[in-house]
């Protein structure tokens, strides 16, 4: 049946827009994740408009063939692999930012719209769309949706959510529902677009996003703090809470990132501390802040640097390529969790001994200023090969990973989503009646399950 809604798609849509090249299936099959089952899809399809989006929906559900939206791919969670007999949804093509107010401060865009070109637009009016995840030159808006996605500046501005006013999103049926309000306040009914962000494509497919934008600080300040520690590193965040002051970035890299950084860029960070706290202050307040913190953290014992704008640009480009080159695989996998900041210290400390107790490799990133770590555990490999009992050791570390940070108070994703990846460890985080609230959530809107299955929840 799914190879006949294909051919099907095929005399709907116009030419280039459903593709079956094995190359393409391949291509599109995966995003980031590590790949627990690997499935190709019947076909990749690009519409190009809402009709599009509809028409496809409704031809799916007809045949009832499973249906997986994809943004750019950067998902780290498997949210977007393909499952068995689907096709895969790229909004890629529709990529117009279709209204920019600078006096509301609004902007509306389609899903495929990458989160730098937003921000670039935005600019031209003196102001910016806040969410920036590490991805932002590449992502999607509708992939930052997805996910609800973070980023460096959540300390300061939220993450996807709390920059979402309204959305348009194809149900599984194919009719078209309109979310929200294009005021920044407005609590007529239930949040169904809070619903949906984050929902990662199980509910409905996003098709337009409004979203609330900010204004672009005039004056940026960055600090870089090296400390001969992780310990005293993220002392240095809670006494900069404690001080009042509301960075917005405040990043933390261990040892061992900082190494790979220097293998990787020639850099020398390592040759001024095996920690280092990197914060940057924006907005008219933003020296006046930045002195704050200098001396905060020059107290705890750091050595504070006052940077120029060049190096301050390439410590925060470091830091947004801190998770290296390679994509995760089942050798690698860049966790995230979230502790609450006060626990920072004594997770990381956790996390380095069970890396020891079970050989395997760490290096800890983290997103200080609200609590949201990205360790990144890794095994030894020979020619693309592992011994069984390093990879259980791998597997052993990951699920220790996860209940450390599920007993300090934590979460099991931060802001990379769910997807298929972290099924595994749902469980432990919610409680069955919950889970089957979701459910009933879940058969309510998409009551046929073809709607990005297996994922999320």
């Amino acid at each position: 049946m799914g190879s006949v809604v294909v051919e099907e798609l095929e005399t709907i849509l116009a030419a280039g827009q459903v593709d079956r090249a094995e190359t393409t299936l391949r291509r599109y099959a995966v995003d980031q994740a590590p790949i627990l089952e690997y499935q190709l899809p019947l076909a990749v399809v690009f519409p190009e408009s809402v009709e599009d989006v509809q028409a496809v929906v409704r031809m799916c559900a007809a045949g009832n063939v499973p249906i997986v939206p994809r943004g750019a791919g950067t998902g780290v969670s498997g949210g977007a692999h393909a499952t068995k007999d689907c096709i895969i949804l790229s909004l890629e093509r529709m990529d117009r930012i279709l209204a920019l107010d600078p006096d509301d401060e609004t902007a509306v865009v389609e899903p495929g719209v990458i989160n730098a070109a937003l921000n670039e637009a935005a600019a031209h009016h003196g102001l910016m769309y806040a969410p920036d995840p590490a991805s932002f030159r590449s992502s999607t808006i509708g992939g930052n949706v997805a996910t609800n996605a973070g980023g460096l500046r959540c300390a300061k501005y939220g993450v996807t959510r709390d920059s979402v006013l309204a959305l348009d999103v194809v149900l599984a049926d194919g009719s078209l529902l309109h979310t929200g309000h294009q005021t920044f306040k407005g609590v007529a009914g239930y949040d169904l677009t809070g619903l949906f962000v984050g929902s990662e494509g199980t509910l409905g497919i996003v098709v337009g996003v409004t979203v609330r934008l900010k204004y672009l600080p005039r004056e940026v300040h960055t600090i870089a703090a090296f400390y001969p520690d992780f310990r005293q590193a993220a002392a240095g965040v809670l006494a900069v809470g404690r001080a009042r002051v509301q960075p917005a970035i405040m990043e933390l890299l261990d040892g061992g990132t900082l190494a790979q950084l220097d293998e990787i860029h020639g850099s020398d960070l390592t040759a001024r501390g095996k920690s280092l706290l990197l914060v940057q202050t924006d907005g008219f307040g933003a020296a006046a802040e930045a002195r704050m913190v200098r001396e905060v953290l020059a107290a705890g014992g750091a050595t504070v640097t006052t940077e120029a704008s060049a190096e301050a640009e390439r410590l925060v480009e470091l830091r947004r390529h801190s998770r290296g080159v390679e994509v995760d695989d089942e050798y690698r996998v860049g966790e995230d969790v979230a502790v609450p900041r006060s626990r920072l210290v004594d997770y990381v400390a956790a996390l380095e001994a069970m890396a020891e107790n079970n050989a395997v490799h760490l290096k800890v990133v983290a997103h200080a200023g609200d609590g949201n770590l990205h360790p990144t555990f890794w095994i030894d490999r020979t020619d693309n090969t592992v011994e069984g009992a390093a990879l259980e050791r791998l597997h052993q570390v990951l699920d220790e990973s996860i209940t450390a940070a599920l007993a300090m108070g934590g979460t099991i994703t931060g802001e990379h989503g769910v997807g298929q990846y972290k099924l595994r460890w749902l469980g432990q985080e919610q409680p069955e009646p919950l889970r089957e609230l979701q459910r009933r959530i879940k058969e309510l809107f998409d009551p046929a399950g073809i709607l990005n299955p297996g994922k999320a929840i």
